[in-house]
């Protein structure tokens, strides 16, 4: 297994120009060769296609410590510690506290997920996607999938696909029949887009702009690798170190900020990190080495998760936002419930409606637990709290628990979560006018770019 250039599925390059599967995985990122990984370990024929070649760059470096079970049983998890950087813990500043405060997943509810890592995703992804290959999956990369027809009975596709041709202009064509599609597509959203199923998040809407960075100023000893949440006016910061001594920095802004760009983007870039002095000392001896990169990161779901011989997993159903990186391990989550779906809709088709259910039960809890705090995560009463943490009724160990993503298992961290929730209410309500505010910019800041201004805060 490889973590870098050609990756097995570049020595099979005489593809034929149909393929017979069992399943048909669209996208070969986290959530797709996972599913595939499951799928072709359980002795169904899988082809799982990719449209870029492997590695190829993607955001979402920070992983979390329930990520690391799932490497395990997917056969890979010594290839991600050896290109990971350890990750004890996250660190929030807040220059409305003039302080930093540092979460350690060690002290979560669950002593069984003490730490996590931070990977570069080119690397992470061609590791998954390798593996797929190495179990017996066809898997492709450079290979678009163009469009997908569905019988009428439900009970098989044809999909058209077009390959790279390896260097050339030349482009293969290739029909692949399936009893079963799974779109891991991610923001791509392949079959929302085709069911027009796709719907922007109206309680949530942002931008991000990006770069790496080299000689970043990291944190002592044993936090070094831990990820860094920088709160500023336009929204928050991330900071990601990285393995091979880059750091990963990025910026979560509301759209109307990235919109009011008259500079260049490098320009800009480094005029926003100046409005955060702790992130820019951090990097004041760091060079940019790659980016900056801008990208729209508005929130969305599909108005459904599945359908008779298909079902979306990860980005390709909803996305969020990455404050508290739950993106990959919401997806490589998402797709062992949607193996497990599958193979029961092939092998037992009795077992395969309480299996779906299993999955779309899945599929909507993880987004509901996090999106609850991701909606708040820039009030000044969140702030707050995560700046002054109090173990009341466990509420700090719950809270380290859903940052550390034990969210599906049988933690029983849902009573002191309500807790938590009851203190912020209670304490927005001791500042009424804050809150007031709080709530007014907000409700203007998610507002869609061009949308008018309400009100006045």
């Amino acid at each position: 297994m490889t973590a870098s250039g050609a990756t097995s599925s570049d020595a099979r390059r005489d593809v034929p120009a149909r393929l017979e599967c069992d399943v048909l995985v669209i996208g070969g990122g986290p959530a797709g060769s996972t599913a595939a990984i499951r799928l072709a370990e359980q002795g169904h024929r899988v082809a799982v296609l990719d449209k870029a070649r492997h590695p190829r760059f993607h955001i979402g470096e920070s992983l979390l410590p329930a990520n690391l079970p799932l490497f395990d049983a997917l056969g890979v998890g010594d290839a991600v510690r050896a290109i990971g950087m350890h990750k004890p813990g996250a660190e929030f500043v807040s220059p409305w506290h003039d302080r930093a405060q540092t979460f350690y997943f060690a002290d979560a509810w669950s002593k069984s997920m003490p730490s996590a890592y931070q990977v570069r995703r080119a690397d992470f992804d061609a590791i998954l996607f390798e593996r797929a290959a190495e179990v017996g999956a066809i898997a492709l990369d450079g290979c678009r999938v163009t469009d997908v027809r569905f019988d009428d009975a439900g009970r098989g596709a044809r999909a058209t696909a077009w390959r790279d041709g390896h260097g050339s202009d030349e482009r293969e064509r290739i029909e692949i029949d399936a009893r079963f599609v799974i779109d891991a597509s991610g923001r791509d959203t392949f079959l929302a887009n085709r069911f027009k199923s796709k719907v922007r998040n109206a309680r949530h809407n942002s931008s991000a702009l990006y770069g790496h960075f080299r000689h970043a100023r990291l944190n002592p000893g044993q936090d070094a690798g831990n990820i860094t949440v920088f709160w500023f006016e336009h929204g928050w910061f991330w900071f990601i170190p990285l393995a091979d001594g880059t750091t990963s920095v990025g910026a979560v802004v509301w759209p109307y900020y990235l919109q009011s760009r008259t500079t260049s983007l490098e320009t800009f870039f480094r005029d926003t990190i100046a409005l955060c002095p702790p992130l820019a000392e951090r990097l004041g001896d760091a060079t940019l080495v790659s980016g900056p990169e801008a990208t729209g990161n508005f929130a969305y779901a599909s108005n459904h998760v599945r359908g008779p011989n298909y079902l979306m997993v990860g980005d390709a159903y909803t996305f969020i936002d990455p404050v508290f990186s739950s993106g990959v391990m919401l997806a490589m989550n998402g797709a062992f419930e949607a193996a497990d779906a599958v193979h029961a809709w092939l092998e037992s088709p009795a077992q395969a409606e309480p299996a779906m259910r299993r999955f779309e039960r899945a599929m909507r809890h993880g987004p509901r637990a996090f999106s609850w705090f991701i909606y708040r995560v820039t009030n000044p009463t969140m702030r707050d709290l995560f700046m002054a943490p109090r173990n009341t009724l466990r509420m700090k160990e719950a809270l380290l628990s859903l940052l550390a993503g034990d969210i599906f298992g049988e933690t029983p961290i849902w009573r002191s979560i309500f807790a938590l929730k009851v203190v912020y209410y209670v304490w927005s309500a001791l500042h009424p006018l804050r809150t007031w505010r709080a709530t007014m910019r907000r409700r203007n800041n998610i507002r869609v770019v061009g949308q008018p201004m309400s009100g006045s805060a």
